[in-house]
């Protein structure tokens, strides 16, 4: 009896993996896709002003925008699809997603799982703290206690300096911590920290740690999908809509690459 149930669990379980690697439309060219007609990409919808929620519940901000305008060069359907960003990578790797526009800084670690296009933004890990605060550089950081997004290269940037990390889902809500007294500093996204203060969060920027490359997130396995985004992308780069889309969002142009 414990032997069927066993096996019968095993079965459930195999059942459950495969399905969450469905086999995707191959086109002409070799590039495979959910739905050969659309284009599905990740997002957090977390992550203002790169991605967050309306009031009608659609995903909108500078990641959704460039994913539109990469789906319409592909000549296909945007499908934006919201995961939360620790399980993006997972997602797109199963099959959840054909790609994630979701801000995602190239590195080793992430390149051993999945493949990264050609940079769309340029950008960098920067601490943020209440304005009274004495921090000022990663030196201040040791012993502190340093919040950042779960999955997210800023946490991994936090693990220099500090071994007292609290974890969010999203860097919003750990700037939104900080802002109401919780933290000693939050390690994100230098734009995303700028935009928070500029909306009344009651934080300012110190040190800019870094800078970083962030990337559209592709499965290993499909080469010819990479290629095809890489010229949609070099495409809008060389007819200006990618620096469009940015100073909407941010008044100046982070998607050439800082001399």
């Amino acid at each position: 009896m414990k032997m069927k149930i066993k096996l019968a669990l095993s079965s459930l379980f195999l059942l459950i993996l495969l399905s969450g690697c469905a086999e995707k439309d191959e086109l002409d060219d070799g590039s495979k896709l959910i739905d050969k007609d659309t284009f599905v990409f990740a997002a957090s919808g977390e992550f203002k002003p790169f991605s967050y929620v309306e009031n009608d519940m659609t995903l909108t901000g500078f990641d959704i925008e460039v994913g539109r305008a990469v789906a319409k060069e592909l000549g296909l359907k945007p499908a934006p699809k919201r995961i939360k960003f620790k399980g993006i990578v997972e997602g797109v790797k199963t099959g959840r997603a054909d790609a994630a526009v979701a801000s995602h800084t190239i590195n080793p670690q992430r390149s051993k799982q999945v493949a990264f296009s050609t940079p769309y933004y340029y950008s960098g890990p920067q601490i943020f703290v209440r304005p009274d605060s004495s921090i000022k550089t990663v030196e201040d950081l040791k012993g502190q206690e340093v919040a950042a997004a779960k999955g997210s290269t800023y946490a991994s940037v936090a693990e220099r300096y500090t071994n007292n990390i609290k974890m969010y889902d999203s860097d919003i809500t750990a700037l939104k911590a900080l802002s109401g007294g919780r933290h000693d500093a939050v390690i994100t996204d230098f734009v995303t920290g700028k935009t928070a203060a500029k909306e009344g969060f009651k934080i300012e920027g110190r040190q800019l740690i870094e800078r970083s490359e962030q990337a559209i997130v592709l499965p290993k396995d499909n080469p010819q999908l990479l290629k095809r985004v890489n010229q949609a992308l070099e495409n809008l780069r060389k007819n200006g809509t990618l620096a469009k889309i940015s100073k909407k969002y941010f008044g100046e142009d982070i998607t050439t690459k800082p001399e």
